[in-house]
């Protein structure tokens, strides 16, 4: 049976099952659709929108997914819920990513894809006059959340505030390759930035407790399951080394969420942001035993309570817009 109940889940064509997207979004009471944004250096990026029913939407977030995930599969599921609570969520694949332009988990210089999603995000805000004056916000993953801090330093002024889910803005201690290990790899990599090489586990199934969502995350088609590249590899530890340097100048109001069994990213790395950064509103959450995938991989009550805690720091700070 077990064998047959697995059968069954590898067929899935949407995280959520057989039902055609534009349906289930629907049932999901919101409106969703997909386009493409070429950017400024002329990559072709893959895009999503989740909106609500209401008009005009209390706010917008802006959403930025992690290494090797994309937002097609269950990075789907946070921006419905945030649709559905009232605010228009916009997401695209990084380079390398998902459905978008490059070649797979390659990701040679970061400020090239912080430039890319701060250029996706004006489109947005320029693009429909019912998004002009609606409070923005910033939504990171891990490698998503890095990138959003990155995006807050490039216009520090331009965000009502941040969500920041166990986010990577320092490689731990614990983790860290020890000497010579980084300087290897960075040699390496100016003659193969592109092999695949780096020895790591699959980080998937140390980020999602629960069992049968660890079957559903893996089914994902644009999941990437090959090692990490030394170019990547090299360019994430330059930036978590500059982001770990200027966790001081973080002034954006931010609630930062992390479980405190996550091995992925280190819960201690977004204490020292809460402790460090200069920002007068700033929240900090970490869940007793929770892994890395909060807002999937774990139980459907601690998705909910994250979920809770997200949207009430969102309400205290949206006029007193909420949606019963």
């Amino acid at each position: 049976m077990e064998s047959e109940n697995q059968k069954l889940l590898q067929s899935y064509p949407y995280f959520w099952g057989y039902t055609p997207e534009q349906d289930y979004y629907t049932q999901q009471g919101i409106t969703s659709s997909k386009s493409h944004f070429t950017t400024p250096r002329g990559l072709t990026l893959f895009t999503r929108s989740w909106l609500p029913q209401t008009t005009p939407p209390r706010g917008i977030i802006f959403m930025v997914h992690g290494y090797g995930n994309d937002i097609s599969w269950t990075f789907q599921s946070t921006s419905i819920f945030f649709a559905q609570m009232g605010f228009a969520c916009f997401a695209l694949d990084l380079q390398g990513h998902g459905h978008s332009q490059g070649l797979k988990a390659f990701v040679p210089n970061v400020d090239h894809v912080v430039h890319d999603c701060f250029s996706f995000f004006t489109h947005i805000r320029q693009s429909n006059t019912i998004f002009m004056g609606l409070p923005c916000f910033l939504y990171g993953e891990s490698m998503g959340a890095a990138i959003s801090l990155l995006i807050h330093f490039a216009d520090p002024q331009g965000f009502k505030g941040a969500i920041l889910v166990a986010p990577m803005c320092k490689i731990s201690d614990k983790v860290r390759p020890r000497w010579p290990i980084p300087q290897i790899l960075t040699f390496l990599a100016k003659f193969f930035p592109t092999l695949a090489i780096v020895p790591t586990p699959d980080l998937m199934y140390k980020s999602v407790k629960v069992d049968h969502k660890k079957v559903i995350a893996d089914m994902n088609p644009m999941r990437y399951r090959g090692k990490p590249r030394l170019g990547t590899v090299v360019e994430l530890l330059r930036v978590t080394d500059l982001l770990n340097k200027k966790l001081c100048d973080v002034s954006v109001p931010f609630i930062v969420l992390h479980g405190s069994a996550d091995v992925v990213t280190d819960p201690e790395v977004s204490l020292e942001l809460y402790e460090k950064a200069r920002s007068e509103d700033k929240t900090i959450k970490v869940y007793d035993g929770m892994m890395h995938s909060l807002l999937f991989g774990e139980t459907d009550e601690n998705v909910q309570i994250v979920r809770n805690d997200i949207l009430s720091w969102l309400n205290d700070r949206c006029n007193g817009r909420t949606v019963e």
